[in-house]
């Protein structure tokens, strides 16, 4: 015999029993006083026995009803340590935390962000692919990715983190020997570094107006599969790279790099972190993605 369906009603039952009103037990449960009533009526006719005594003072348990809520009293109990638990494990997330981040977000955002969310969930164990590849979350095994640039249609979820633009770097002793650039056009005569992302033809887009761009097509001297080794090209007086803002600021401050051109930047790109789950987020991903977005609009606030 099911007796599943009997489960609401025999909750109900001891929210009545123990309080001996179908009112307060109704507003508790958020029910009309009619339907408590109608499921306490139905429990009793399935077990063919009274359950409640109603008199002018109010209502008493019978014998059974007494039995039964205190059986009732553990199934009660059962429920909300059921709950609880549940709500424990959202609240303290435990086990492997995939990712993968490029190169510009790695130390002033990602980095600060996961040092404070695992010192808030102890139990969380980050496991970060670095790269400025595109990765797939589920074929690689992912919880969450950063990802910069326009988001491709899928299945995933993305939650906006904001912009950053690149702009034109060089280190003064690569300016000393070669000169100071006026305009885009000077670009041609100087040794132009290429990370992965960028191909042969480069916009120079005034700071001003980011709709009217110049493009010009340049061959590169050095090509590179990582920001962090075009960063450290320009930093050896390689030539001039074009790299995003945020990567750049300690260098700029400190004198190792100089802007070029500072009238222009490159290209700015809308970053988001993009996750696989449907539905309500695990309580860490919502958690991180406001620590991330928290140090990514620090980030930009200290290059402006």
């Amino acid at each position: 015999m099911n007796n599943l369906k009997l489960l609401p009603w025999l909750l109900t039952f001891a929210e009545v029993a123990q309080r001996k009103s179908f009112t307060q037990a109704a507003k508790q449960l958020g029910l009309s006083k009619s339907a408590v009533s109608q499921q306490i009526k139905r429990l009793e006719q399935h077990l063919g026995q009274q359950l409640l005594s109603r008199h002018t003072r109010g209502m008493s348990l019978t014998s059974t009803g007494e039995k039964l809520l205190g059986r009732c009293e553990l199934l009660q109990a059962q429920v909300d340590l059921a709950l609880e638990e549940v709500n424990s494990s959202k609240e303290a997330p435990s086990g492997t935390f995939a990712l993968t981040i490029p190169h510009s977000c790695e130390r002033d955002i990602v980095i600060p962000a996961l040092n404070q969310l695992c010192l808030e969930f102890p139990k969380i164990e980050p496991k970060i692919l670095v790269t400025d590849e595109a990765k797939d979350l589920i074929k690689d095994k992912l919880d969450v990715a950063i990802y910069g640039g326009k988001l491709k249609d899928s299945n995933y979820r993305a939650l906006p983190l904001g912009s950053m633009r690149e702009v034109f770097c060089a280190a003064p002793g690569y300016i000393s020997q070669k000169g100071l650039l006026e305009s885009p056009g000077d670009m041609a005569a100087h040794r132009w570094i290429s990370p992965p992302w960028q191909g042969s033809n480069i916009t120079f887009y005034p700071n001003h107006d980011l709709n009217n761009g110049i493009s010009m097509t340049f061959e590169a001297f050095a090509h590179t599969n990582t920001l962090p080794s075009a960063l450290e090209m320009a930093l050896q007086n390689m030539g001039i790279a074009l790299l995003p803002e945020v990567t750049l600021q300690s260098h700029i401050r400190e004198g190792r790099l100089i802007r070029v051109l500072p009238a222009y930047q490159g290209a700015q790109w809308d970053f988001h972190l993009v996750h696989r789950f449907l539905g309500e987020k695990p309580v860490h991903i919502t958690r991180f993605y406001q620590l991330v977005r928290h140090f990514f609009d620090k980030a930009h606030l200290a290059v402006n």
